[in-house]
C-alpha cells in the first residue's frame, strides 16, 4: 500500500524559508512523478511542483526562483525548499506520486 506522509510545515514570517518533506512507503519514488500541491482557505487546489523520476523539476510560475523541488531516492523522500515565503503561499502543502496518490497535506502559515 502506497503512502505519502508530509512533514515541516509550520507558521514562518514573510520572506521566512521552510523545507518540506513527503516521506514514501509501498512504493519507489525513483521510478515516479512526484509533485507538490497547495490548497488555500476556499481556493481549489493548484499544483506547485514537480519533479520527474530523471530529476527534472517543473514549477509553477509563481514560486520559480523561491521553490525548488528535490528529491533524495535512498530516503525515498521528496523535498520542497521554499524561500522569500509570502502571504499569499499559505495554504495546505500535498505531495502527490504520479497524479494519484496523496498525502495528508501539511499546513503552511505566512503571517507577521
Amino acid at each position: 500500500q502506497v503512502q505519502l506522509a508530509e512533514s515541516g510545515g509550520g507558521l514562518v514570517q514573510p520572506g521566512g524559508s521552510l523545507r518540506l518533506s513527503c516521506a514514501a512507503s509501498g512504493t519507489m519514488i525513483s521510478r515516479n512523478v512526484m509533485e507538490w500541491y497547495r490548497q488555500a482557505p476556499g481556493k481549489q487546489r493548484e499544483f506547485v511542483a514537480a519533479i520527474t523520476s530523471t530529476g527534472i523539476p517543473n514549477y509553477r510560475d509563481s514560486v520559480k526562483g523561491r521553490f525548488t523541488i528535490s528529491r533524495d531516492n535512498a530516503k525515498n523522500t521528496v523535498y520542497l525548499q521554499m524561500n522569500s515565503l509570502q502571504p499569499e503561499d499559505t495554504a495546505v502543502y500535498y505531495c502527490c506520486l504520479n497524479a494519484y496518490f496523496w498525502g495528508q497535506g501539511t499546513q503552511v502559515t505566512v503571517s507577521s
